[in-house]
């Protein structure tokens, strides 16, 4: 007679269960670098990293290429070097530099390694590596345009951290959102706010026509300073019910 007998083997998670536990980001983000966050989660976790190494990596590799892209600007304004070169470099990293941001929460979710410091420095290395983005985008138009408004700049740089702000404020019980459609056309719409698609669009500016960066930055100021007045005006109404 043979007894039952329970099995111990520990849960090996593979790429499917990282995925599955992403936060979406839109449209982009979730067909493309979520799906890469989670082959980065699968190899952190096989290699017993901890989340908040794959978040200082997002740091670093993003800091590398925005600091780079600023180091070069001048010179590739002057045609001294190829701007595929810089701009494909900026396209790789930032998209890299992004799917790392993702793995790190999927990681921290399946493996149950998620804590409020893990969360806080996240947030806080979000923060620098998209600073260190605009910086790069800001000083590209400026030197190819030399005569772009610092107003703009100022403006483009302030909203920028519209989209950062509003989905750490929509990650509590209270989240709400303007649109709760989820229709395919309301998600391309949604596109010009998914920082997947935002980061693969301004890479490909810097690669093939760096001179138009300056109506990147004017048309992402257009948007963003739009939906934060939007999101004035729909959270005062509700506040004021």
């Amino acid at each position: 007679m043979h007894s039952a007998t329970t099995s111990t083997e520990p849960f090996r998670p593979g790429a499917a269960d990282f995925y599955r536990v992403n936060r979406g980001g839109g449209l982009f983000s979730e067909a493309i670098s979520q799906r890469l966050g989670a082959a980065f989660a699968l190899t952190a976790h096989r290699l017993g990293l901890s989340p908040t190494a794959l978040t200082l990596a997002n740091l670093v590799l993003g800091l590398a290429v925005s600091v780079t892209a600023v180091a070069l600007a001048d010179r590739v304004a002057a045609g001294a070097v190829p701007a595929w070169a810089v701009g494909l470099a900026a396209l790789l990293g930032w998209q890299v530099a992004y799917a790392l941001d993702c793995a790190d929460g999927q990681l921290a979710r399946v493996t149950g390694q998620g804590s409020p410091a893990g969360a806080r420095i996240d947030v806080l290395c979000d923060v620098a590596a998209q600073i260190a983005l605009v910086t790069a985008l800001g000083t590209t138009a400026v030197a190819q345009r030399p005569g772009t408004p610092v107003w703009l700049v100022a403006a483009f740089a302030g909203t920028w951290m519209v989209n950062l702000v509003t989905s750490v404020m929509q990650s509590g019980p209270n989240a709400a959102s303007m649109v709760t459609s989820t229709s395919l056309p309301v998600r391309v719409v949604k596109l010009v706010r998914d920082y997947g698609a935002v980061i693969t669009l301004t890479g490909l500016v810097l690669t093939f026509a760096p001179q138009w960066s300056v109506w990147v930055v004017a048309a992402f100021t257009v948007v963003n300073g739009g939906f934060l007045l939007a999101s004035i005006a729909f959270t005062a109404r509700a506040a004021l019910r």
